[in-house]
């Protein structure tokens, strides 16, 4: 559970303009000549209850601390910003570049008038991120390939030879990393690889690239926009629609793939793995099936990437007595779910779980003359896209925002216990907007939350994974009574035609759709690997002591093992920082046991 954070008072005393760019210079060149060893106090640069997240600059680690290490910065412009929503909360802004030992970086302090000192500008919060390891930097841009190397060379391959050669594993090229999962993902950190020259192979165990969106439920939209869930290198088009479809997606996975040449293996699974601690390299089985026959191949990386999706196998009620004896139609796990019948008008459909699947697939049966109730078993979380969109999202992830690079920073910087107690304004606000929606929808049986500590949506993403609603129009159907309410009650038999509830109710169904989520990364860790590797493993998902998400995009705990995931903006932007921990461990600038 994320600390509970009290935002500072500010000086309420201004008795001449602020002039923004020179308050963060004068602070930036204090900082830095307290950092290189002189006789400043840390005291006139931090308030008391300041915050530093730090991602890879002064340990290989993730932190969020009131500490201080060696780092050099230097600013870029400055300016007067709101911290909070409302603007209650003034401050000054500014964009850092920095250098440690080993490397570049960017980073973001945001600083405010201490009322408890006279005034005095301080960092409120200081945000520092690793970009590029010196002497490893990424092969785009000015170090982009050249795509051919001129002269007499008798013998030599041309670029599809070439990529035949590395796509296939054969001969010299045995990759370093392998990633588990062809979602965006295995997509991303592959990548992100590729320029710091690190051989990977992706494998999926579906057909195609894309299949893991392509296969799932008929009216799958994506619900986050456009400007959120560009992927590295490559953003979309400029005509692309704010909401992807699924099937539109999975197509840009398949081309993202191809242009970025990245080596990938579908209709592939792991038979069985060993870990040699001695050497820090696995023994990997594979079952592949290509052109048409199966073949079995032993590689042998030194590092696993699990990018299995932000949870991992699908969650399905098993306990649940009678699920054999259903007669209906269907009984499956929303996974599985690929459409109404459309002759079957009339029918009666139920749907267990209130989340954005659960929604999308009750809307689905409705719009399909389906007699649609959902089971809400707790409460959801629900917001309209809109003002979502409005609210958290614009001036930074928007038609008009910076660029994607500037847009992370600004959305990244802020610590997680910080930015939960800054989203409890957001969510007023998107609640206000929302009333009359949201009332309608409590008359209508169904039960609402804020999230943690009414910290909203992106809070409760990085806790649970789910619990929430982007509303795209189930939400008035609910209202309106065209989709009813069971709400409160767990299942506790399955009939042949009906569901009985924990207080007797029956509800009848020809078809029955549990849209319950997923396991949690561990388990499915647990299915490939065995226990040993999932008992070692720490937990995935949640905080730790400090306020960062716990075990994702970092040390696992296994050396040579890793989990990834999250959606597009999360792995667009932590792509890069399991990229520079990989690289650092392989040419020896880090060592996995030391912080």
């Amino acid at each position: 559970m994320l600390q509970h954070v009290d935002l500072p008072e500010i000086s309420s005393t201004r008795s001449e303009p602020i002039d923004p760019q020179g308050v963060a210079t004068a602070w930036l060149d204090a900082f830095n000549h307290l950092i290189a060893g002189h006789d400043l106090d840390i005291q006139d640069l931090f308030l008391d209850t300041s915050y530093w997240r730090d991602l890879l600059c002064t340990t290989w680690n993730f932190h969020t601390y009131h500490g201080l290490s060696k780092i050099m910065s230097r600013h870029q412009e400055a300016n007067l910003c709101p911290i909070d929503f409302h603007g209650n909360l003034q401050g000054i802004q500014a964009f850092l570049t920095l250098e440690t030992n080993f490397g570049r970086g960017r980073g973001l302090v945001k600083l405010i008038q201490d009322a408890r000192d006279r005034g005095k500008w301080k960092a409120f919060t200081l945000f520092t991120t690793l970009e590029q390891l010196n002497g490893y930097e990424e092969s785009i841009k000015t170090r982009r390939p050249t795509g051919v190397e001129h002269g007499s060379h008798p013998g030599r391959l041309n670029w599809q030879e070439r990529r035949n050669v590395e796509a296939d594993c054969d001969g010299s090229f045995e990759p370093t990393v392998l990633i588990i999962g062809a979602g965006q993902g295995g997509l991303t950190i592959a990548a992100r690889l590729k320029q710091l020259k690190i051989p990977t192979l992706i494998i999926d165990r579906n057909e195609r690239i894309g299949d893991n969106w392509r296969n799932r439920y008929h009216q799958l939209v994506l619900h986050d926009s456009v400007w959120y869930d560009h992927m590295p290198y490559l953003n979309f088009p400029p005509n692309w629609p704010i909401f992807t479809p699924k099937d539109k997606l999975a197509e840009w996975f398949e081309t993202y793939a191809k242009a970025l040449e990245l080596n990938v293996w579908t209709k592939t699974s792991i038979v069985s793995s060993d870990w040699d601690e001695s050497k820090r390299q696995w023994s990997l089985t594979l079952k592949r099936q290509t052109d048409g026959r199966n073949e079995t191949r032993t590689l042998h990386p030194r590092h696993v990437i699990q990018a299995t999706g932000h949870s991992g196998e699908p969650y399905f009620p098993s306990h649940i007595k009678g699920l054999d004896s259903f007669k209906g139609d269907r009984l499956v796990h929303s996974s599985q779910f690929t459409g109404p019948d459309p002759d079957a008008k009339g029918k009666k459909a139920v749907i267990v779980g209130c989340c954005n699947s659960g929604h999308d697939i009750a809307q689905d049966y409705y719009e399909h003359g389906y007699d649609v109730t959902m089971v809400q078993r707790s409460s959801t979380l629900v917001v309209s896209c809109e003002n979502l969109i409005d609210v958290d999202m614009k001036g930074v992830y928007s038609e008009d925002g910076p660029p994607i690079e500037d847009a992370d920073i600004l959305s990244m910087s802020t610590p997680n216990a910080v930015g939960a107690r800054l989203k409890v304004e957001n969510t007023k606000e998107i609640n206000r907007r929302d009333a009359t929606l949201l009332r309608a929808l409590q008359a209508a049986g169904f039960a609402l939350d804020n999230g943690p500590e009414g910290a909203g949506l992106f809070t409760k993403y990085l806790h649970r994974g789910g619990g929430y609603y982007i509303d795209v129009g189930a939400s008035q159907l609910i209202a309106d009574g065209k989709i009813k309410i069971k709400q409160g009650q767990e299942i506790e038999r399955v009939n042949p035609h009906s569901l009985t509830f924990s207080d007797g109710s029956v509800l009848e169904a020809d078809e029955v759709v549990f849209a319950t989520g997923y396991q949690n990364m561990r388990e499915t860790a647990r299915k490939i690997f065995g226990d040993e590797l999932a008992d070692r493993v720490k937990d995935v998902w949640g905080f730790d002591e400090e306020g960062e998400t716990r075990t994702m995009w970092r040390r696992t705990g296994h050396p040579g093992f890793w989990f990834f995931g999250g959606n597009l903006a999360l792995c667009r932007f932590y792509s890069r920082l399991l990229a520079l921990q990989i690289k650092a461990l392989e040419v020896g600038l880090m060592e996995y046991d030391v912080d």
